[in-house]
């Protein structure tokens, strides 16, 4: 499958963005996905994933209830909507597909088959 992310941008602290994630190539619905993050200068962390029915999702601890992923099979789509943003969420995203009927979180990025090229998020104060 391939992975296609977008709807970074800029934008100020308080703010939101919806990222995207278009898929192409594979059978969506069979897969597993991911949003993950690497802010300048550090690692790659992750941020939120969603069962391949979309029943079932997962947030890291940072998120405090700001973002939510949703998926949206029909259309081979996985969304992040961002809100208010801070400025240390200042990152490339990247959404991330494994291929797996799994319900459980999986938070490791080398769990992950598939990868999308990254769209960058930038929050000013």
């Amino acid at each position: 499958v391939q992975l296609q992310a977008s709807g970074g941008g800029l934008v100020q602290a308080g703010g939101s963005l919806r990222l995207s994630c278009a898929a192409s190539g594979g059978t969506f619905s069979s897969y597993y996905m991911g949003w993950f993050r690497q802010p300048p200068g550090k690692e790659r962390e992750f941020v939120a994933s969603i069962s391949w029915t979309g029943g079932n999702t997962y947030y890291a601890d940072f998120v405090e209830g700001r973002f939510t992923i949703s998926r949206d099979n029909s259309e081979m789509a996985v969304y992040l909507q961002t809100d208010t943003l801070k400025p240390e969420d200042t990152a490339v995203y990247y959404c991330a597909a494994k291929r797996a009927y799994i319900t459980a979180a999986v938070t490791s990025a080398n769990r992950y088959e598939y990868w999308g090229q990254g769209t960058l998020v930038t929050v000013s104060s």
